[in-house]
C-alpha cells in the first residue's frame, strides 16, 4: 500500500507562481510513475505531468513550456512547479502514483486546491 501526501496549494493571482510537493509513503518500490493530475468543478480529472523515476517525462499540452515536474527519488517525493499560472488552472491537483508511465495510477493523494483570481 501506498499513501501519498500533498502541500503547497494556495490561493495566487494570475501571472504567479506555486510549487506543489507530493511525498510518498510505505511500498513504492511497487511503482515507478508519478505525477499530477487536476479536477475542475464539473470537469472530469486529467493529466497535468508524470515522470519515471528514470527523469521521463508527460505533460498535457496546455501545461507546457510553464509547469516543470520533477522527482527526488532518495525522498519519495515528486514536485510540480507552476508558473504564469491562469485562472483556468484553477482545480484541485491531485498527487498519483503507478507502475508505469502512460497508465491510470494506482494510488491517489486526497488533493490541494489551486485557485488563480485576481
Amino acid at each position: 500500500q501506498v499513501h501519498l501526501v500533498e502541500s503547497g496549494g494556495g490561493l495566487v493571482q494570475p501571472g504567479g507562481s506555486l510549487r506543489l510537493s507530493c511525498a510518498g509513503f510505505g511500498s513504492i518500490v511497487s511503482i515507478n510513475a508519478m505525477g499530477w493530475h487536476r479536477q475542475a468543478p464539473g470537469k472530469q480529472r486529467e493529466l497535468v505531468a508524470a515522470i519515471t523515476g528514470g527523469g521521463i517525462t508527460n505533460y498535457a499540452g496546455s501545461v507546457k513550456g510553464r509547469f516543470t515536474i520533477s522527482r527526488d527519488n532518495a525522498k519519495n517525493t515528486v514536485y510540480l512547479q507552476m508558473n504564469s499560472l491562469k485562472p483556468e488552472d484553477t482545480a484541485v491537483y491531485y498527487c498519483g502514483a503507478g507502475p508505469r508511465l502512460f497508465l491510470p495510477p494506482s494510488y491517489w493523494g486526497q488533493g490541494t486546491q489551486v485557485t488563480v483570481s485576481s
